[in-house]
């Protein structure tokens, strides 16, 4: 698995997360851990980003301390202010929400990893923004209405733009559908165009089709309420 790192940071005792949460995400990333065993995969060969939207800071020091070091926000302000709250831990941060317009000088600033790129004029800006940014190109295999994504027939061209312009693609990102029948459709698609492509990482799986993703070839879970519960309705930073 293609790795993705972040520069080593020592982590302060005061700035640990309570014992009981800790102990929390720990029986909740072996519970993953399991799931991803019997989809035929081992552990190593798939990474865990942990999605902490609307949890607390603490989620992310939390998923630190159980030995996670992917992070992954869908909001820009969200990612900003955590991250600000936690200098203290080492953690690779994927921003894997939509780039807005408005939003993208941002997102580019304070992310490790653009994991939502879908149109070639958001690629034109990362390249003039950071060149050599790491991105994943979304793809939408569910033709809905308003979903981010690009078309799978476009991804192409949209690679190779980005190559062109000093923008790094590691690799494709995809959300299905719910249904059993179109995730499987989605993820084996999604594996055949990153292979087409020569690009090692397939972003695919989340708490409630992890198995599935796995199995069909997925180098990286997003995983939110199967490791820190049922999701805050407000974001605490505390």
């Amino acid at each position: 698995m293609t790795s993705l790192t972040s520069a080593a940071m020592t982590t302060s005792p005061a700035s640990f997360a309570s014992h009981e949460l800790v102990e929390r995400v720990r029986e909740n990333l072996g519970v993953i851990h399991e799931r991803i065993t019997s989809s035929g995969r081992d552990v190593s060969s798939v990474r865990v980003v942990a999605v902490t939207k609307t949890f607390a800071a603490d989620a992310v020091r939390a998923a630190n301390e159980v030995g996670l070091r992917f992070v992954g926000e869908n909001y820009v302000d969200e990612m900003r202010e955590k991250r600000a709250a936690t200098p203290d831990v080492s953690m690779t941060w994927h921003y894997l929400g939509a780039l807005q317009s408005n939003k993208i000088a941002q997102a580019v600033q304070s992310a490790d990893l653009l994991c939502g790129v879908s149109r070639e004029k958001e690629i034109e800006r990362i390249s003039r923004l950071r060149p050599g940014m790491p991105v994943y190109v979304q793809v939408d295999y569910t033709e809905a209405e308003g979903r981010n994504g690009a078309n799978p027939r476009d991804v192409a061209n949209l690679v190779q733009r980005a190559r062109a312009l000093n923008v790094d693609v590691r690799g494709l990102m995809t959300v299905p559908a719910p249904a059993i029948d179109a995730s499987r459709k989605a993820f084996t698609s999604l594996v055949a165009l990153a292979d087409d492509l020569g690009l090692a990482e397939r972003s695919m799986g989340m708490s409630e089709d992890l198995e599935l993703a796995c199995e069909l070839g997925s180098t990286e879970i997003r995983i939110g309420r199967a490791l820190f519960g049922p999701r805050m309705a407000t974001s605490p930073l505390a």
